[in-house]
């Protein structure tokens, strides 16, 4: 055991002393700082990188070892950036301290064993991804959003698990940690109600999915297309070009209507005939007009219903369909059936009535009363142009002046 102890701590030495003289290369404040960046920007520039590494594997090498292989030397990579910033900065005491002479090869272990925990949780991140990734190509039921999703919570999951064995091995009271974080999250719960309640609903909107991106929906009074999904809001961009963030809690006690999600839309258009129309000859003349229309889809055929006994037209609802509805699409389509009916309507003299009212007078019978006097008082027919009474009060003034008739 002292042998061991003594070769330790002769290799501390030795790196100890090679720190110490990459500070004597650098003595001044301003190389330091140079030198510092450019250790800084170099170790940037190589981790950014590294992607291309992981897809660089060679087919002679099994995918996991390489991307293993891979993650190790960027540790490794960072961990050389940061002692010989450590060595520039002359701190080389500091770092030496904590595997001095206190620490037995025991120490040494417990590093390395936690290295390993964090490099596997660091791995397992990586099969993750793949895994969700898979799973959003393969099944429809698992969108680009939902599998982005499930890695996060995996990935969190993951190295929680990594920090609590690690405090464990180093003999860590994890149950204080445990019961102090239990606390602290009632705390924020009762301080931020309404976020984890966005929270929540964003996770059950996840899983539900009434919509997703790209979706033509009505939440509440807002309507327009989804275009980001997250776990707190969903934003939704309506067709007056607004962007509209909509608490994923209030989306959940709403009435979400998706008019997307078959790939198809029904509009309905309304149109009055005269009384005296044959119904079945201007159905079949409007029916005909729709089907004329590009945009109406022939399956489901367009239909003509009627509706009611208007004011002063019979009711004739219009039915027809569009594909890939969006808002413009509609409008379109809406309007080039309107137009469609009318000339079609026009050519065989259907007519389209327009509101008609009758108005009629009324002769009133026993005069009018005032209500400050109480004394009614007789008026002929003749009163007035249209033979009913005609009276004028000033009431500011406090007095009933005489009334006349013309």
């Amino acid at each position: 055991m002292s042998g061991i102890l003594q070769t330790s701590t002769g290799g501390l030495g030795g790196v100890e002393s090679a720190l110490a003289a990459l500070s004597e290369l650098v003595p001044t404040f301003t190389g330091r700082l140079a030198v510092t960046f450019a250790i800084g920007v170099a170790t940037m520039a190589l981790l950014a990188r590294t992607d291309r590494v992981h897809a660089a594997a060679p087919e002679r090498l099994p995918s996991t070892a390489w991307h293993l292989l891979v993650t190790l030397g960027t540790m490794f990579l960072a961990a050389t950036a940061g002692v010989a910033i450590v060595g520039v900065w002359g701190l080389s005491d500091e770092l030496i301290g904590v595997f001095g002479p206190n620490y037995g090869p025991e120490t040494i272990v417990q590093i390395g064993i936690s290295l390993l925990f964090l490099i596997g949780a660091y791995t397992m991140t990586g099969l993750v991804r793949q895994l969700a990734e898979e799973l959003a190509e393969t099944r429809s039921s698992i969108g680009e959003h939902e599998g982005e999703i499930a890695f996060r919570v995996g990935q969190v999951t993951l190295y929680l698990l990594a920090f609590t064995i690690i405090l464990a091995l180093w003999d860590v009271n994890v149950g204080g940690i445990l019961v102090g974080a239990g606390f602290l999250g009632i705390v924020v719960g009762m301080a931020a109600r309404q976020t984890l309640g966005a929270l929540l609903a964003g996770f059950v909107l996840m899983f539900s999915r009434p919509f997703e991106i790209g979706d033509w929906v009505q939440i509440g009074d807002r309507e327009g297309i989804v275009t980001e999904i997250s776990i707190v809001n969903t934003r939704v961009q309506t067709f007056d070009g607004e962007f509209a963030m909509i608490p994923n809690d209030v989306v959940g006690s709403s009435e979400v209507i998706n008019r997307t999600r078959k790939g198809r839309l029904r509009i309905q258009v309304d149109v009055g005939v005269d009384y005296q129309t044959d119904l079945e000859h201007a159905i079949d003349v409007a029916v005909e007009a729709m089907r004329d229309v590009d945009e109406v889809l022939a399956v489901p055929q367009p239909r003509a219903v009627l509706r009611e006994f208007g004011g002063s037209a019979i009711v004739i609802n219009l039915r027809f369909w569009i594909d890939k509805p969006s808002s413009r699409r509609r409008w379109r389509a809406q309007t080039a059936v309107i137009q469609s009916v009318k000339r079609a309507f026009d050519r065989e003299d259907i007519k389209i009535p327009f509101p008609q009212r009758e108005l009629m007078g009324r002769i009133e019978q026993g005069g009018f009363r005032l209500a400050e006097s109480g004394e009614g008082t007789q008026l002929s027919p003749e009163a007035t142009p249209d033979g009913g009474a005609e009276s004028n009060s000033e009431s500011d003034a406090g007095s009933t002046p005489d009334r006349g008739s013309e």
